[in-house]
């Protein structure tokens, strides 16, 4: 069969079955993903029956592939025993030094071998552990430290001296140990991490020992990831075990799910298949990186490669010398894979999936991973800290015939569409408030009973995303609801034009924000980074939007950005900041 013959029967047989029956097939009993009815809080959701009951689960799990490399940084290379060797003597640490259930424990460092280290050795003896932005000044540290009351903090050397100044302040701060640090230290309650678990190449070395007895149920408390903050002070948002574990399943189930939609069985686990690998360019401390990456690789065997920071050309040694299998992160990481021009100097064959979320991206994204990685399929899907990551997924053949959604929900959650004044359920196709509700939705904000009570109803999460679902249960989030703007009374969903100026073939990174206007009330301003080389005008991208939307959509200004647009650690752009530029200008 010719390759024109071959796409023409794809695109006629596609899809072999619906969502709807992939999920049933799924996740019916007996199945790996199969579901169950439980009660949460007084509301019954469906669950995952296979989710480890616990991440203490999820460690005792990892053990069993042994000398495989876990953790791989820079020259450090961490196996999976000397891993749970290094997580249990730090529990045991923990544990003799009072850290007991439902204690609070931060972690606050960028990505090394440690922070998984921290964060499993808390979760193992109970605590609620709490990863604090790495990119905090030292006030904000100290405000999730007091926040969460932190009996315990892991930090390093960068965030201890960012700290220093402020631990007086935190009463409830009891120790802190501090990992690469250099420095002598005069302080009774610093202690160095490699005072007890030694550098991560002698992790191998520490004593066989289990993890401390600890009993752990399934909606026992787990996390405290704090939200963005982009209003007000950011909000600790309270997850349990099994709303963390439940990224676990999701991320299984929508690969198979591919494969049942392309009329294809899934294909069972290969012991002998080459390990998978993922070049890790989101942080930790976020809820993507920790709950959709991090605990997933760690039960499936999968090794994490970490770059200090994000380069492009670093990450295609990496991915060479790693044979990395996944990579992505954001929008733009992608772009700069396939743009960059010493690509093809290296080996990226290895590449199966390039997958990012966080911002939108434009269709022409989508077909370029397909032919520059051609074993390689675009993925992505929609998720927020309230979520604990995962809530819908998309990749492969789906996103391709969908490049504008984020994905169905997975089979374990419900999506519906209400009016922001949430007193009705919208119709399939029309814009509103996206709420969600499944296993992975928080309990809620940490000592904050209002703001949970405005924020969660009924095992319901109000997203504050306006999007829209279609027949088959696909949504696409159509933008932030306080992001949308009002132009003379007209709605512009930013979402509409960054597209549209994403599909420019100069544009690499596009954002809208709202300029002020006496009569008006604000009017459309855009900051776009123009791929490398490429060149445009102010005028060529406004008359390119003119001759696509509304002439209302159209930007008044376009100022041009010459660096990646500035993010949060979940990847979303800081238009906050954006607006600036047009009100000093």
């Amino acid at each position: 069969m010719t390759d024109a013959a071959a796409q023409t029967k794809a695109a006629v047989t596609w899809p072999a079955m619906s969502i709807a029956q992939a999920h049933a097939m799924l996740t019916q009993p007996g199945s790996p993903f199969e579901m169950e009815e439980v009660v949460v809080r007084g509301v019954t959701i469906r669950a995952w029956k296979n989710a480890p009951p616990s991440i203490r689960d999820v460690v005792l799990a990892s053990r069993a592939f042994g000398d495989q490399i876990f953790l791989v940084h820079e020259d450090e290379r961490v196996s999976f025993e000397a891993f749970f060797r290094a997580v249990s003597a730090f529990a045991r640490e923990l544990q003799a030094q009072g850290v007991e259930k439902g204690d609070r424990v931060a972690v606050i460092m960028r990505n090394l071998p440690e922070w998984p280290v921290a964060f499993y050795a808390a979760a193992a003896v109970g605590a609620i552990v709490t990863p604090l932005n790495a990119w905090w000044t030292g006030p904000e540290l100290e405000y999730g430290l007091v926040d969460s009351g932190s009996k315990v903090a892991i930090v390093d050397a960068e965030r201890l001296e960012r700290l220093r100044e402020h631990l007086h302040n935190c009463p409830d701060l009891k120790r802190v140990y501090v990992s690469r640090e250099s420095e002598e230290i005069n302080h009774p309650e610093i202690i160095k991490l490699e005072s007890v678990i030694g550098a991560p190449d002698a992790w191998a070395s520490l004593p066989d020992q289990p993890l401390p007895a600890v009993e752990i149920s399934p909606d026992d408390d787990a996390t405290i990831f704090y939200t963005s903050g982009t209003t007000g002070k950011p909000k600790g948002a309270l997850a349990t075990q099994r709303n963390v574990n439940s990224n676990i399943m999701a991320s299984g189930c929508a690969g198979a799910r591919t494969f049942l939609r392309r009329g294809e069985a899934p294909p069972q686990p290969d012991p002998t298949a080459p390990q998978r690998a993922t070049l890790l360019s989101v942080p930790f401390f976020h809820a993507t990186g920790c709950f959709a990456i991090l605990n997933p690789s760690l039960i499936a065997g999968a090794k994490l490669v970490m770059m200090r920071k994000w380069d492009p050309v670093r990450a295609f040694e990496m991915i060479e010398r790693e044979k990395v299998s996944s990579a992505g992160g954001v929008p733009t990481i992608a772009w700069q894979l396939i743009e960059h021009p010493l690509r093809s100097n290296y080996d990226l064959s290895s590449l199966e999936s390039v997958a990012y979320g966080g911002a939108p991206s434009a269709p022409e994204l989508v077909r370029k991973i397909t032919e520059t990685f051609p074993k390689s399929q675009p993925g992505n899907g929609w998720g927020m800290t309230e979520t604990s990551a995962t809530a819908t997924t998309h990749g492969a053949e789906d996103y391709q015939h969908r490049p504008d959604s984020c994905g169905p929900a997975v089979p374990v959650t419900d999506l519906k569409i209400m009016s922001v004044e949430g007193d009705r359920e919208l119709a399939i196709g029309e814009v509103g408030e996206l709420w969600c509700r499944g296993p992975q939705v928080v309990k809620g904000y940490w000592n904050k009973p209002e703001a949970t009570a405005q924020t969660f109803v009924d095992g319901w999460v109000k997203t504050g995303d306006l999007a829209r679902l279609d027949a088959e249960g696909f949504c696409y989030i159509i933008d932030r609801a306080k992001d949308m703007l009002i132009r003379g009374g007209e709605n512009i969903y930013c979402i509409e034009v960054e597209n549209v100026l994403y599909d420019h073939p100069a544009v690499m990174d596009a954002a809208l924000v709202g300029i002020p206007h006496k009569t008006l009330g604000e009017e459309p301003g855009a900051v776009v980074t123009l791929k490398q080389g490429a060149t445009a005008t102010e005028e060529e991208l406004r008359g390119f939007v003119a001759d696509r939307l509304a002439a209302f959509k159209v930007p008044v200004k376009v100022v041009f950005w010459h660096e990646t647009l500035p993010r949060n650690a979940n990847g979303k752009i800081l238009k906050n900041d954006l607006k600036k530029i047009f009100v000093e200008g």
